[in-house]
């Protein structure tokens, strides 16, 4: 038998001196920056940075299955959405997904830029993996609004509309190069929301699928770094995602949340509306499966009151809005060029409360706003004790470099720390679940697991959070509960059926990957095996070419 590197002769064509090297292999691609020639330097350790940065090991080429990739989100749920995407093409690859992140060769870091504590986190990690001696990829909005940031000098980046390419730039930092991509996604021409929606998806929860519908908004608000990042508002074609929504209830998903950075802008680019979306999603959603909506803005539901209400009346429909006020004074509003007031706000929350009884309306507020005076605050105090939001997200002012916030003149944060637990302690005052007497019955889809891994988790018709005995198989069923006691943020129950009686929301699935229609795993994975082999036979020639000096 002829040895079996009398097959492959032409290798030697791969390593000839007319190669080209590679900095001209790489000249014409302009997102690509060549690693250097690896020297000894001296070390410039300081006594801030006590502990030496590992040495990255650099692969002359990648094979398929034989790297670990650790991935960590910080952020809202569009972020969240985005992590899934990036995890499901690393993954149809043949990166090994990991949450050891000691094992992993290469992290993966998507960042949220709307808090300075997000993005110092951001920051300790990106540290941690080089004295690590990890490889890093960095997305979202961090990098995307603030690309030349100290910290990020030399790393590899994937913007927010180019996520679809993460699996090329972890090839190419791999191999110790460093790539960027920032641009905006384009077809033919136009500005689009992002990557299809189609691709393929590792999510975090099997059982919930998080649709971003638009990217960007239609806002200017002074203290928002966001924008900077997503940009103004690009829509999804209402088609594609009621064909998202499809594809995922078949996968075996019973939840779906629909998200962005404002929903309540979405297709006012397209000719199209938020409601027209929503009735075309309600079409295709299962009996027993639920929809979520995700945050909207104060200006852009007023014109679509009596359809939200309706939408959200929808017995598929979660009756949970998540509408942010920020502050209850005007003044402030203005300052935040918010472009609503205080009682714009009042009539969407009073309007859909009569409408749409037990509807739960989330909001946020921002305490200690640059100019906000005590008067300025007693009114937002007013409001919170007026509605008592059973969801009330209250954050600190924190400026954001390059905002115009930043530039006002600033509360004392000694002020700032005052009205932030004094608008706690109101929050902590009020139980909203009081509301429900022990043996209340309750219809709840049961899709998590509680943090402490001692209660599933379920939530009614008006995303109230219902904890449950661990029962065997109970994720992904519509099952009939009694209210037993209930805290501040949840309450709890007992399932009132049999096992044969609970609604099954979900259909099996042997994969937590959710994959196009035109894209099969499968036909890759079967590849591999055959990669794998060609490139050892390739290395075992190139030596003894090397050794022989053919």
């Amino acid at each position: 038998m002829e040895p079996a590197c009398d097959d492959f002769l032409d290798i030697e064509d791969l390593i000839s001196a007319d190669d080209p090297s590679p900095r001209e292999r790489y000249s014409n691609k302009q997102d690509v920056t060549v690693r250097a020639k690896r020297t000894k330097v001296r070390s410039t350790r300081t006594t801030k940075d006590p502990q030496p940065a590992a040495e990255k090991p650099v692969l002359e080429s990648v094979i398929p299955e034989t790297q670990q990739i650790y991935m960590k989100t910080w952020g809202c749920a569009h972020n969240t959405s985005d992590t899934e995407y990036m995890a499901g093409q690393l993954a149809q690859y043949g990166y090994n997904l990991t949450n050891d992140k000691k094992a992993a060769d290469l992290w993966v870091l998507n960042s949220c830029t709307v808090k300075n504590p997000s993005e110092d986190t951001f920051r300790n990690e990106i540290e941690a993996a080089h004295r690590a001696g990890k490889h890093v990829v960095v997305a979202g909005c961090v990098p995307q609004a603030a690309p030349r940031s100290d910290y990020l000098h030399g790393l590899s980046v994937v913007g927010v509309q180019q996520i679809d390419r993460v699996a090329e730039v972890v090839e190419e930092t791999l191999k110790g190069h460093s790539v960027r991509l920032l641009q905006a996604k384009k077809v033919n021409g136009r500005k689009v929301a992002g990557p299809k929606l189609a691709l393929p998806k590792v999510r975090k929860n099997p059982l919930i699928e998080v649709i971003p519908i638009n990217s960007g908004c239609l806002n200017a608000c002074t203290y928002c770094k966001t924008k900077f990042a997503r940009a103004d508002l690009v829509s999804y074609p209402v088609q594609e995602i009621v064909e998202r929504a499809q594809q995922v209830f078949e996968d075996g998903v019973c939840e779906i949340w629909l998200t962005s950075e404002d929903t309540g802008t979405y297709g006012r680019d397209i000719d199209s509306s938020l409601p027209e979306l929503l009735w075309k999603l309600v079409e295709v959603i299962p009996e027993g499966c639920m929809m979520r909506l995700g945050m909207t803005n104060p200006p852009y539901i007023l014109e679509h009151l009596e359809e939200m209400a309706k939408v959200l009346a929808h017995p598929r429909v979660y009756s949970f809005l998540h509408i942010p006020v920020q502050s209850g004074s005007d003044t402030i509003l203005g300052e935040m060029k918010r472009e609503y007031c205080v009682q714009e706000f009042e009539r969407v929350v009073d309007f859909l409360r009569e409408k749409v009884p037990g509807i739960t309306i989330a909001t946020d507020i921002i305490c200690g706003f640059p100019g906000e005076t005590e008067a300025d605050f007693q009114g937002t105090v007013a409001l919170c004790r007026k509605y008592e939001f059973p969801s009330l997200f209250i954050n600190q002012f924190f400026p954001r470099p390059g905002t115009p916030a930043a530039k006002m003149e600033r509360v004392p944060a000694n002020e700032v720390k005052t009205r932030t637990k004094r608008l706690t302690d109101l929050f902590h005052s009020y139980e909203p679940y009081k509301k429900y007497a022990p043996g209340t019955i309750q219809t709840v889809l049961v899709t998590e697991i509680s943090h402490d891994r001692k209660h599933y988790v379920g939530h009614n018709k008006y995303y109230e959070q219902v904890l449950l005995p661990m029962h065997n198989n109970l994720l992904g069923k519509q099952v009939e509960v009694e209210i037993t006691g209930c805290t501040k943020f949840s309450m709890f129950g007992k399932v009132l059926q049999s096992e044969k009686e609970w609604k099954n929301c979900s259909k099996p699935t042997t994969a937590n990957v959710s994959e196009s229609p035109q894209i099969t795993d499968s036909k890759y994975r079967s590849l591999f095996p055959v990669f794998f082999v060609s490139c050892i036979i390739a290395i075992i020639c190139k030596y003894i070419f090397m050794l022989y000096d053919f």
